[in-house]
């Protein structure tokens, strides 16, 4: 395993995770932002990276384990940037409904506990999701590359000049 490799999907994981967490603030974008980021974001990733040749060739246990990683610390730098920003936003305005975290500081130690944890639920979810949509992703790049081998394959001619 390529520790290079995991540490670049870690920063542009956290990149789209950031992204993520100022766009779901957004009431009507919201949800689409939070389910792109809990199902889907292992597969843009790997797809942006295989497009501008940044990873080569990954098999499918490669392929599950970078979208785990995908999901996981997108997940938690998500956490991080929404988070505050909507409890912010849940206190300036009351009608805001996605402000409901601001209740978890009105319960004291025991409440912030409670969300971290949920927090780290919420992020292994999302890493088995990611990792599944990850071994999805290379797989079908796995079937493209061999198809594409099998169609050069057929496509050359061979002889020997004797």
């Amino acid at each position: 395993m390529n520790l290079l490799l995991l540490k670049q999907l870690a920063i542009l994981s956290a990149f789209a995770g950031v992204i993520l967490g100022l766009i779901t603030v957004i009431p009507y974008i919201s949800a689409l932002s939070f389910f792109i980021l809990i199902f889907f974001l292992s597969a843009f990733v790997l797809v942006y990276l295989k497009q501008n040749d940044l990873i080569g060739i990954i098999s499918i246990k490669e392929g599950c384990i970078f979208g785990g990683v995908i999901g996981f610390v997108s997940f938690i730098t998500f956490s991080v940037v929404y988070t505050p920003i909507s409890m912010i936003l849940g206190a300036l305005i009351p009608s805001y409904t996605q402000g409901f975290m601001r209740y978890f500081l009105t319960g004291g130690f025991i409440s912030i506990f409670v969300m971290f944890f949920l927090v780290l639920l919420m992020a292994v979810i999302s890493a088995l999701f990611n990792g599944f949509t990850g071994l999805v992703t290379a797989y079908i790049y796995e079937l493209i590359t061999g198809m594409k081998k099998e169609a050069d394959e057929n496509n050359s001619i061979d002889f020997e000049i004797k």
